[in-house]
């Protein structure tokens, strides 16, 4: 998958505890929601670009849903019945521009500075709360996670944003990250040109990309 395979972006933030706990935040009383754009990511092998204007790009590995059918306003019962298939994310953090303001999207927009795939179809993945994820830079394993401990689940998550907008096919809901960020760490941990980021999720696969600062790459 790549930005051309993708629809919107929708990434639910703080959803889970480990990682609400080491942020410093406050559990939500609903499901923290902001947009990425579909440029914002590559596919699996390609280089995460870390903008030459930052040394925090961070990582953050996450389970993410691609929406099957057009969803407007359905109940969680029904809600996986919208669903496409699952896949890795990587929603790569600008974490200085992040805090420029309140809100999350100048740090979670910078061109290419996240990854997505690869897919697995719905029908291989029967229950998606059995799913387990692991973060890795350079081989070392920096988050581990259950499904299971979301905050909000999938289900919860498709009613909630099918409510305040119709989703789409293609469309893409990330479901949030474990514990480990590098900002978290003590000291920080910022990936760097030459690194090596890997997504795994049981039954799903691994989205592996190298980083490559801005200046080495080339302009997006």
């Amino acid at each position: 998958m790549a930005s051309d395979d993708i629809g919107r972006i929708l990434c639910v933030g703080v959803n889970y505890r480990p990682h609400i706990e080491e942020m410093g935040r406050k559990v939500p009383e609903y499901p923290v929601v902001f947009a990425r754009f579909p440029e914002s990511v590559v596919g699996n092998g390609e280089a995460i670009i870390r903008p030459a204007v930052s040394e925090q790009l961070d990582f953050e590995g996450e389970l993410a849903v691609v929406i099957g059918r057009e969803a407007h306003r359905v109940a969680k019962e029904t809600a996986l019945d919208y669903v496409a298939g699952y896949c890795c994310f990587m929603d790569g953090s600008v974490r200085d521009w992040q805090r420029h303001t309140m809100q999350f999207t100048p740090g979670k927009n910078f061109d290419r500075s996240g990854a997505i795939g690869p897919m697995v179809p719905v029908s291989e993945i029967p229950d998606p709360t059995a799913l387990e994820l692991t973060t890795r830079v350079n081989g070392e394993i920096m988050q581990r996670g259950r499904v299971a401990d979301l905050v909000f689940d999938i289900p919860t998550l498709i009613e909630y944003c099918s409510t305040f907008m119709t989703l789409k096919p293609r469309d893409v809901i990330a479901t949030g990250t474990p514990g480990g960020v590098g900002a978290a760490r003590n000291p920080p941990v910022w990936l760097a040109d030459g690194d090596r980021v890997e997504v795994e999720i049981s039954r799903i696969g691994v989205l592996a990309n190298p980083v490559r600062d801005e200046n080495r790459a080339g302009s997006p």
